[in-house]
């Protein structure tokens, strides 16, 4: 039992429980963790590797894609290795600067991710419904002026939490039941009011995947409102096929999102384990499975990744 002293030695840290209630499997939690995590790892450096070398792939979609990866690795790195030292070596210390930094880095990945899903959204419509402007209107330079803005949109919006945690007391509680610092696990062991955080949790959750979804929804009634006025039949499913790798994308992404903070605020019910379990397949299963969806729908970035892996 020694192993699972949760004693802070220092009262400015606070100890990561990790997987409440599964303490002692936590070896063999650490085993599909592990192996999500390199697979991603894997699978979105070979698509930067690709598009980096291949010329033929330098354009706005496969920039796009390359964004996505970016914010992946970034997500899926914010979480994995801690919670690895956690269930290897048992090391749950984390400094309270340490603890906010991840918070930050964390939902500030995780909203840029859903900018490039909106911007993902906005090169199908103008590649469906404007094709003659597309190379026009969706510059790689542009591009990368619209992923500056969701950068900037992503700070902003995510800075205050770490600020508010800051300013939240913290007493003899320093012990917190998860695998990285969430910014309401974190702020529900704070011995002050956290009115203002919980508030701020849910209007940013609300406005940034709200304002999102609502323009992702709205680029594709536009898609499919052009696709309908196709005369030809047998050309709707081609012209929606360019479609189905974002869509599988964007279901992957927001459900487990949607479905994780949904749970944790309002399940009242369910296990703390399993809590803890869909919060962390929202940071660990999108990043593996993105670039095995776009490897697979999309034959030129198909024939590119073959073409590199038949050399090997």
């Amino acid at each position: 039992m020694a192993a699972f002293n949760l004693t802070p030695a220092d009262p400015s840290t606070f100890i990561l429980i990790g997987i409440p209630g599964l303490e002692a499997a936590h070896i063999w939690v650490s085993i599909p963790f592990s192996v999500f995590y390199i697979i991603g790892l894997l699978g979105n450096f070979m698509l930067l590797f690709v598009v980096g070398k291949e010329q033929t792939l330098h354009k706005p979609m496969y920039l796009l894609i390359c964004m996505l990866a970016l914010t992946d690795i970034g997500m899926s790195t914010c979480v994995v290795p801690k919670a690895l030292c956690i269930f290897w070596f048992n090391l749950r210390d984390i400094t309270l600067v340490g603890c906010f930094t991840q918070t930050f880095f964390l939902y500030m990945v995780s909203a840029m991710s859903s900018a490039v899903l909106v911007m993902m959204a906005f090169d199908r419509y103008v590649a469906i419904c404007n094709p003659l402007r597309y190379t026009t209107i969706l510059t790689n330079a542009r591009i990368a002026k619209l992923g500056f803005v969701g950068l900037m949109r992503a700070v902003l919006f995510i800075l205050p939490e770490p600020l508010l945690l800051s300013w939240l007391p913290f007493c003899a509680n320093q012990m917190i039941p998860n695998t990285y610092c969430d910014h309401i696990t974190v702020a529900k062991i704070s011995c002050g009011d956290i009115t203002i955080n919980k508030i701020y949790g849910l209007l940013i959750a609300f406005v940034v995947i709200g304002f999102d979804l609502t323009l992702i929804a709205l680029s594709y009634s536009l898609i499919i409102r052009a696709v309908l006025r196709i005369s030809s039949k047998k050309a709707h499913p081609k012209a929606l096929n360019t479609c189905t790798a974002h869509i599988c994308v964007i279901l992957i992404s927001y459900s487990s999102c949607l479905f994780s903070s949904l749970t944790q605020r309002f399940g009242q019910g369910i296990a703390p384990h399993v809590h803890i379990i869909l919060a962390n397949v929202y940071f660990i299963i999108p990043p593996m499975l993105n670039p095995i969806i776009y490897g697979v729908k999309i034959k030129e970035f198909r024939e590119k990744v073959g073409k590199y892996t038949c050399r090997i």
